[in-house]
């Protein structure tokens, strides 16, 4: 039989495999349980007044769509802002669990495929009313003809929005073995840009949206 010492115990290798066998076995006994599957409300009943922002149409989203995502509860909505001579469009699709393999699809994977280049790539803080720091968005600038349009989204888990789908997924973990739920959604902001619009005038316009859609999603997810 091998034997270790004390000291062969305590080096960084045993560690290593020590903190991932237990990681499994937590992992395991957390998904043998029954899932926290909360409810929150109905994304129908989103508000159609927004601040400034009033609904101008109710969006659609087709069945084939809706067998590739896989969510929940699904919101396609435009709102338009007269003030500010600006329409945009809110998309939110909701998940419950993601125990199944269901997950959140990034707008960016869709973008080729659909005739849409990327000219733009990064993400940007936004401040919204009742976080202590602003949340972090993807931001793309896409472009089809001489069609743009600027594109923001995160995903939302209650009062944490995050940007980055690694992150997003490390969080679905942590929320699996400590609160033994996974859900989540992904919001997706769509502002379309007129030939000769200024940038970062559209970012300010894209940004008061958020902050006028913020706290009613906080409000229609699980807490």
């Amino acid at each position: 039989m091998l034997k270790l010492n004390p000291k062969q115990l305590l080096s960084p290798p045993v560690l290593v495999i020590s903190g991932i066998l237990v990681a499994q076995a937590l992992l395991f006994a957390n998904f043998s349980r029954i899932e926290k599957v909360p409810v929150g409300i109905p994304l129908a009943q989103f508000p159609e007044r927004l601040g400034g922002w009033l609904k101008i149409q109710e969006g659609y989203v087709d069945d084939a769509t809706q067998a590739v995502l896989q969510a929940d509860d699904l919101l396609s909505r435009s709102y338009g802002n007269p003030s500010l001579n600006a329409n945009a469009s809110l998309f939110i699709a909701s998940f419950r669990s993601q125990r199944t393999g269901v997950a959140p699809h990034s707008p960016k994977n869709c973008l080729p495929g659909n005739g849409w280049t990327p000219i733009v790539d990064d993400r940007i803080p936004v401040k919204v009313e009742g976080m202590p720091q602003p949340i972090e968005v993807n931001r793309y600038i896409i472009q089809r003809g001489d069609s743009r349009s600027l594109v923001l989204y995160w995903f939302q888990s209650r009062n944490r929005a995050v940007a980055s789908e690694f992150h997003a997924k490390f969080y679905t973990m942590r929320d699996a073995l400590l609160e033994n739920r996974t859900d989540t959604a992904l919001v997706r902001v769509i502002l379309p840009l007129r030939p000769e619009a200024n940038l970062d005038e559209a970012r300010r316009i894209a940004e008061d949206f958020i902050r006028s859609v913020y706290g009613p999603i906080i409000r229609h997810l699980p807490s």
